[in-house]
């Protein structure tokens, strides 16, 4: 799904927030020992990011995720620059790359559970398998499960990340299904933040 740009950071009743990473949008999906890793737009990112792609074991079989590939630096804020340096790398370079600067893959939607297609069920449903998965999996780095709220007063405080990296904040209704292409959620990019 996509977003479209709002005004105001107001967390309206029937809708959850959560916290806009600057990194590389990105689908994972794990199909009999298979791992693809897209681009929102279907480039295959698998190579520059190993650590990822071997992380994958961990996920359940027949199951797809919707997320953001960030990378860290050493004081905890987001550095994009050293995610953009990792699309160029393959092989033993990817490799160097990756235990120097390591990605996380936060996931934000759950798309394809052991099978089961989720794209329609709503957000809140599909938020708690998601949340389920990483319980029950103990799911550890490279994956990050990216926080959701639907207190306004918790969405304040991520506007205050700025410092770290973050971009903002996304809205999404509790009651949506995931609709591909589709501008159905909305964001706030904190004016600090906009280039």
């Amino acid at each position: 799904m996509l977003s479209t740009p709002v005004p105001e950071p107001d967390l309206r009743p029937g809708w959850a927030g959560e916290p806009k990473w600057d990194g590389f949008r990105a689908a994972v999906s794990v199909d009999a020992g298979r791992v693809l890793l897209r681009s929102r737009r279907g480039t295959e990112m698998g190579p520059a990011f190993p650590e990822v792609v071997a992380g994958a074991v961990q996920l359940p079989d027949a199951t797809a995720m919707d997320g953001e590939l960030v990378v860290w630096d050493a004081a905890g804020r987001l550095a994009f620059e050293r995610l953009q340096n990792r699309l160029a790398r393959r092989g033993a370079g990817a490799v160097r790359t990756a235990e120097e600067w390591p990605a996380h893959f936060v996931a934000f939607d759950l798309l394809r559970l052991s099978g089961t297609v989720t794209t329609g069920w709503p957000y809140w449903r599909r938020r708690a398998a998601l949340e389920s998965v990483f319980a029950a999996r103990r799911l550890f780095a490279p994956w990050a499960l990216c926080p959701s709220t639907t207190d306004p007063d918790t969405v304040r405080e991520w506007l205050s990340w700025a410092s770290v990296g973050m971009e903002g904040v996304v809205f999404k209704r509790l009651t949506d299904a995931y609709k591909p292409s589709v501008r159905g959620w909305q964001k706030y990019k904190n004016a600090m933040n906009c280039s």
